[in-house]
């Protein structure tokens, strides 16, 4: 049984009220999702090489070069969560190309002729998203740990962290759905989305911070949601870490995007059947 076919309401049975429903649903293409995971979990492998690589090599020789203040944080400390974020959004940025497999293999007509809100479809694959990359997370906590980074690790940053970087993933893979919405082919899609990566993670304080940034680049580090997921994320993983701004406002602006980025994917979902 497909979950599609586990999501549709059977015959003889009370209709759920419509935002049961809607979380039923959504909740019901989730697991569908991540059991793509379970069939290949040498994906996730993969996912967590490049963050590693950042934290010992290039973590390593810029905390000896001194070359970027942090304050009273030690380097590494400050590119911990840092590192976290681009591994999210390395990931995340690209899940569009999975959404045009999907349409190359009839899937996406599946989707749209089963009785399931377009929202739910949408929500459900973001969320997917967002959980998948917990996956990174634990990874990277683990390698900082042992590179000597003061985490911070009692339960409430722990549980703030799991939902800075679910919303921040779910948040770039809709971002990356409804690229592959317009593009529609996997060539074009590549293209953008190398594009794209580079210049998200630079023009953010995931690296250096936004302070010693040109005032140009501060005013798209302002625009860019990568920043307040760092932002965010330092806060709450490293001890003697402060934000430039308070967790609340960071989670208010990404939540804020990621809903107008879901109700645009909504609208644009069915023109990948096109």
């Amino acid at each position: 049984m497909t979950s599609l076919e586990r999501a549709a309401p059977r015959a003889g049975w009370a209709e759920l009220p419509a935002p049961l429903q809607f979380i039923l649903d959504t909740l019901t293409i989730t697991e569908g999702e991540l059991r793509k995971v379970r069939h290949d979990p040498f994906e996730l492998l993969t996912r967590v090489i490049q963050p590693i690589l950042w934290l010992l090599i290039f973590g390593q020789v810029l905390a000896r070069a001194r070359a970027i203040p942090t304050g009273n944080v030690p380097y590494l400390d400050f590119l911990a969560p840092g590192i976290l974020a681009q591994s999210a959004l390395f990931s995340a940025i690209f899940f569009g190309i999975s959404v045009i497999w999907e349409r190359d293999l009839g899937i996406i007509h599946s989707y749209l002729v089963a009785p399931v809100a377009r929202a739910s479809l949408v929500t459900g694959k973001a969320l997917a998203a967002g959980l998948r990359a917990l996956t990174q997370a634990a990874v990277i906590y683990i390698v900082a740990a042992l590179l000597g980074v003061d985490l911070r690790l009692d339960p409430l940053s722990i549980l703030g962290m799991i939902l800075v970087v679910v919303i921040g993933s779910a948040l770039f893979a809709t971002f990356s759905l409804n690229i592959a919405c317009v593009v529609r082919t996997r060539e074009r899609f590549m293209g953008i989305g190398q594009v794209l990566t580079m210049p998200l993670f630079f023009a953010s304080s995931a690296v250096y911070p936004v302070s010693i940034m040109p005032d140009w680049l501060k005013a798209i580090a302002a625009l860019n949601p990568l920043t307040y997921m760092v932002d965010a994320l330092r806060e709450l993983m490293v001890v003697g870490a402060t934000g430039t701004n308070q967790i609340g406002l960071d989670l208010v602006v990404m939540s804020g995007v990621l809903v107008g980025l879901l109700a645009l994917a909504t609208r644009l979902y069915p023109r990948l059947a096109q």
